[in-house]
C-alpha cells in the first residue's frame, strides 16, 4: 500500500506508465478480489459519515462531505447482492472519478499491482458471484495468487446511476431576502403570522416579520463588560457579533442554564436611529402560527400600564380562549431604558465587523430556510414556502377511502387540512406520535397540505455560495431534493426539498377531494 495514504488528496495518474504493464488498485469484497485501473482512482479514504437521501437508489448509502465537495457513497456489497456487514477498521471507500466523483465502499483495500497484458483474460470463462457484464476481464497471475476481477466502473455507474452527472454550485438560485418574505407573509391583511415560543411555561409570540432566523445555542458565549443583567453576552453569527438577551432575566423569572433544547430567536429592532439584530434566548420554540385578526386583542389598559407588561403589544386567544399567546414587541423589549449601553456596544461591534467583511468582499447573498428533521437527517425548505407550523394533535380524523399516504385530517381554523406523514413519503419507518413532531403546512397546487416531520430545528440563513446541486441519483430524488446546503465548517449537509414536488398532480387532486 505504498502508493496510497488513507487520506491522500491528490489524484492518481498513470501518465508515467510507459510499458505495456497496467497498474490496478485491488480490493476485497466478501470472498472475491477485485481490481480497477489506477487512472480513475482519485483517492482511498475511511468510510465517512453520510447523510441519507430520500428516494435514492437502494445501493446508495448517502452523501458525504469530502473537503467541501458532496460525495455520493455507494455500497458495493449491496450492488453485488451480498449480505450486509458492519464497517470495521479495514473498510474503505475507493473514490472513482469518471466525470463525477463517487465513493465505493469495499471490505478492504489489498494492494496496487502491475499486470502484464498477457495476464488479462476474458471474464466469460470464469464463474463468479458478480455478473460478468460488469467486468472488463480477469487478471490471472498464476503462482497461487487469487484471480482479480477487473470491474467496469463506467458500466456499473451507468447501470446503477444512469442520471449521475456533474453539477456546479447553483449560482442562479433565487434570492430570498427577509424583506421579500415579510411582504409575502403579510399578503393576507386579516391574519397575524408569528413565531410562538415558551418561557417558564408561558407562551409568547413575535410577529414573523421581525424574526430574522432561529438558531441553536452556541457552545461559547462571550460576556460583555458592564452589560445589564438580562444581557447574557455576544455570539458570533456569520461574521457578526450578535448580542444575546435572556427573556427569563428580562421578565425576572427563575434562571436556567443554557442547554441544547433552548433556541435563540434572532429579531430585528431599532436602537436609536439604527437597526440592530438581537438574539433572544427562549426555553423552546413551538410553532409558526397564522392567527385571524379577530382573535388578536390589545392588552387591557390596566395591564398595559404595569411595568412587567409593557413589552406585550397584543394578546391572542386560541382554541376558544383556552390558549393565550402574548405577542411581544421587539422595540419595547430593547428600548434605551432597558438595554442602555449594552446593546450600543454590541451594535458598534456589529458595524465594525460589517465594514471589515465588506472590505474583504465576503458579503454574500443568502437563502433563508426552515430546517426540519426526519430520522437522523436534516432537510430544508425556503421559508417563504412554509404557510405555518403547528403541533400534531392527539388524534387525526380518518377519512374513509382516503389515499393510503394520507394519515387523516385536522381542523385548522375552520378549514379541513389533509395531513401526510413525511416519513412514509421518504420510505422511512413510522414512529409513535410525540411532542417534538410538528405539521409543516405548504400550499401545493393551490391547496393547503400538512406534512408531519420529526421536529423543526431552526430557521437558518445560508449564503448561496454554500448551496450546490445535489448529485443526480434518480429522477424522483432529483426532482424532490435538487440542491444541498454544504456547510463544511460545521460538518452539516442539509438537503433542500422542493415543496412543489412533495405531491404529484394526481395526488394533489386526491387531496382536493379529501379536503372537500
Amino acid at each position: 500500500m505504498d502508493h496510497f495514504h488513507e487520506e491522500r488528496t491528490e489524484a492518481v495518474s498513470t501518465a508515467d506508465v510507459t510499458r505495456e504493464d497496467r497498474q490496478f488498485v485491488t480490493f476485497v469484497i466478501g470472498s472475491e478480489h477485485f481490481g480497477v485501473a489506477m487512472s480513475p482512482v482519485q483517492e482511498i479514504i475511511r468510510v465517512p459519515d453520510v447523510v441519507r437521501v430520500p428516494l435514492a437508489p437502494r445501493n446508495l448509502e448517502g452523501l458525504a462531505n469530502l473537503r467541501g465537495r458532496v460525495l455520493p457513497i455507494v455500497n458495493l456489497r449491496s450492488v453485488f447482492g451480498m449480505q450486509p456487514r458492519e464497517n470495521d477498521d479495514a473498510t474503505r471507500a475507493v473514490v472513482i472519478n469518471l466525470g463525477t466523483p463517487l465513493g465505493f465502499v469495499v471490505d478492504r483495500v489489498a494492494s496496487v499491482v502491475s499486470v502484464e497484458a498477457t495476464q488479462i483474460e476474458s471474464a466469460d470463462s470464469i464463474s463468479s458471484t458478480v455478473r460478468t457484464d460488469l467486468l472488463t476481464g480477469v487478471v490471472n497471475r498464476g503462482g497461487g495468487e487469487p484471480m482479480i476481477l477487473v470491474l467496469d466502473f463506467e458500466r456499473l455507474i451507468s447501470r446503477e446511476f444512469a442520471d449521475v452527472e456533474r453539477r456546479h454550485t447553483a449560482a442562479s438560485y433565487t434570492e430570498h431576502s427577509p424583506a421579500a418574505y415579510s411582504d409575502e407573509a403579510e399578503t393576507d391583511a386579516d391574519e397575524l403570522q408569528m413565531v410562538s415560543f415558551t418561557v417558564d411555561g408561558q407562551e409568547y409570540g413575535i410577529a414573523i416579520s421581525s424574526v430574522q432566523e432561529i438558531v441553536q445555542v452556541p457552545e461559547r458565549v462571550t460576556s460583555v463588560p458592564n452589560a445589564k443583567a438580562h444581557v447574557i453576552g455576544v455570539m458570533s453569527l456569520r461574521n457578526r457579533l450578535l448580542p444575546l438577551v435572556s427573556l427569563r432575566r428580562l421578565f425576572s423569572l427563575p434562571e436556567r442554564s443554557l442547554n441544547d433544547a433552548q433556541r435563540i430567536v434572532v429579531v430585528s429592532t431599532s436602537v436609536g436611529d439604527r437597526q440592530a439584530c438581537v438574539g433572544v434566548v427562549m426555553d423552546a420554540v413551538n410553532e409558526v402560527l397564522r392567527v385571524a385578526k379577530e382573535n388578536v386583542e390589545p392588552v387591557p389598559s390596566v395591564l398595559a400600564q404595569a411595568g412587567n407588561m409593557a413589552e406585550i403589544e397584543s394578546i391572542c386567544r386560541l382554541d376558544d380562549g383556552r390558549r393565550i399567546v402574548s405577542v411581544l414587541s421587539p422595540e419595547r423589549l430593547f428600548d434605551g431604558a432597558r438595554d442602555g449601553a449594552a446593546l450600543d456596544i454590541a451594535l458598534m461591534e456589529q458595524t465594525d465587523m460589517d465594514a471589515s467583511v465588506a472590505n474583504t468582499a465576503e458579503l454574500d447573498d443568502e437563502m433563508q430556510m426552515v430546517v426540519f428533521r426526519l430520522a437522523d437527517e436534516e432537510y430544508g425548505v425556503p421559508i417563504e414556502s412554509v404557510q405555518e407550523i403547528v403541533r400534531v394533535p392527539g388524534t387525526l380524523t380518518a377519512v374513509p377511502k382516503a389515499p393510503a399516504f394520507v394519515e387523516g385530517v385536522i381542523n385548522l381554523r375552520g378549514a379541513v387540512l389533509p395531513v401526510v406523514d413525511q416519513r412514509i413519503r421518504f420510505g422511512l419507518k413510522t414512529i409513535e406520535r410525540n411532542d417534538r413532531q410538528r405539521i409543516m403546512v405548504f400550499v401545493i397546487g393551490g391547496a393547503r397540505t400538512g406534512f408531519i416531520v420529526d421536529s423543526v430545528a431552526e430557521v437558518l440563513k445560508v449564503p448561496t455560495r454554500y448551496i450546490e446541486d445535489s448529485p443526480r441519483l434518480s429522477d424522483a430524488q432529483r426532482r424532490l431534493v435538487g440542491r444541498v446546503a454544504n456547510l463544511e465548517k460545521t460538518g452539516r449537509l442539509i438537503q433542500l426539498v422542493d415543496p412543489d414536488q412533495l405531491l404529484d398532480e394526481s395526488e394533489s387532486t386526491m387531496l382536493d377531494a379529501v379536503a372537500a
